[in-house]
């Protein structure tokens, strides 16, 4: 068995083209935001990307979801609805503005949010939802959009997973109220950590702005605090980074689809293995994460814990899938803090999230940006992988 360490590329990536950038703002004498040149190039171009006609770079994720909340005026005792399958940053900053996320079920095939199960969910307090762009493979837009319609619900699309993702030709985080991207170390860009906010709405971008700049407006001399924000502002170092990472990001998601194509032709003729399905409708899945059912009776009993642990051996870079949000120990105790006087629309009853959360593994996409023998590599490694533990059964 073959270690396939050095057969993908290592992550995150680095050019000369990002050292010229980084030594630009370093000479420039300008590191804030407010007065360097490097942020507002970024979230022109980023926007431009996403055909959006605002951005608004930020620390992270996290708090783009918070200042998106916080700007659509979401307040204590609102509901929104998230997929109770995400990693748990999607739910937090709707429990830090008072409010409550209800985790509703997924599709056991894309693992986004269902739209069936998101309907059944609204209730005379909700507000809005966030769906996830799970792994890259964006959610139905449509049939969302058209229950945010029906209930005036707002939608702001989590696409940390999904920089330059399409559904039906629209760019991710476009066709929402908001959209927000993650810059994290393992996203699609990365600057270490930081974050996008994403809009085509002038107020709300104004209102993001503000929240995310101590509450003053741009070109404040007289420390006009308007409202009460925070510091979330990104430096002129992180977008220095980012900015190459724009010119390559539409080759790698192409490099990304040939090879999960070419992975999933394999893995779908292995026992115990079911892939992630792609909606034809979503014409650029990013694949941030390479994601797959595992069954250990085809493994020889093999958990999936250590089934990974195997696949790490192997250089493969793979992890477990995760928890869903409300089987989380501070989910739980937001449950217990809600108290008897609150029932969740649905009782915290997803099938299909918790069997995702326990049966399902996914690859880092760097390993999808090698060549097309490298990825049938992997799928070599999880046969003769099932091949040693049937033999030891034997």
């Amino acid at each position: 068995m073959s270690n396939l360490t050095e057969r993908f590329p290592s992550w995150p990536m680095a050019d000369e083209n990002q050292e010229k950038e980084l030594l630009e703002a370093l000479r420039s004498n300008q590191w804030w935001r407010m007065s360097g040149t490097k942020v507002k190039e970024f979230e022109r171009v980023f926007a431009q990307m996403h055909h959006a006609k605002h951005t608004l770079a930020v620390t992270n994720g996290t708090h783009a979801i918070k200042l998106a909340l916080h700007s659509l005026g979401v307040k204590p005792g609102d509901e929104v609805i998230v997929p109770a399958f995400t990693f748990i940053s999607t739910a937090l900053p709707v429990i830090s503005l008072g409010a409550i996320p209800v985790p509703v079920d997924v599709d056991p095939g894309t693992f986004c949010l269902d739209p069936v199960k998101v309907r059944e969910a609204v209730t005379p307090r909700t507000v809005g939802m966030i769906p996830v762009h799970m792994a890259g493979h964006l959610c139905d837009m449509d049939q969302l959009q058209q229950i945010a319609d029906e209930f005036h619900l707002f939608i702001i699309e989590d696409a940390c997973h999904a920089h330059g993702g399409e559904w039906k030709g629209k760019r991710a985080g476009s066709m929402g109220d908001a959209g927000v991207f993650s810059f994290q170390q393992f996203k699609l860009m990365t600057a270490g950590e930081g974050g996008a906010l994403i809009t085509n709405a002038q107020d709300l971008y104004d209102q993001a702005f503000l929240y995310h700049n101590v509450g003053r407006p741009v070109g404040d001399k007289k420390y006009q605090h308007l409202v009460e924000g925070s510091n979330y502002r990104i430096s002129e170092f992180q977008a220095a980074v980012l900015l190459p990472q724009t010119a390559r990001l539409a080759e790698q998601n192409k490099r990304r689809e040939y090879n999960a194509q070419v992975l999933d032709a394999e893995m779908k003729e292995i026992d115990g293995i079911i892939p992630q399905i792609r909606q034809e409708e979503c014409t650029i899945h990013t694949h941030y994460m390479y994601m797959f059912y595992y069954n250990p009776v085809e493994f020889g009993g093999i958990t999936r814990e250590r089934f990974v642990e195997m696949l790490n051996e192997q250089g493969i870079p793979a992890y477990i899938a995760y928890t869903q949000i409300h089987d989380t120990p501070i989910f739980k105790q937001f449950v217990a803090d809600l108290g008897d006087n609150y029932a969740f629309p649905n009782q915290l009853h997803c099938p299909v999230s918790k069997k995702i959360a326990e049966e399902v593994i996914w690859i880092h996409h760097r390993a999808l940006l090698g060549d097309a023998e490298s990825v049938k590599g992997i799928a070599q490694t999880v046969r003769e992988l099932q091949a040693s533990t049937k033999a030891k059964l034997v």
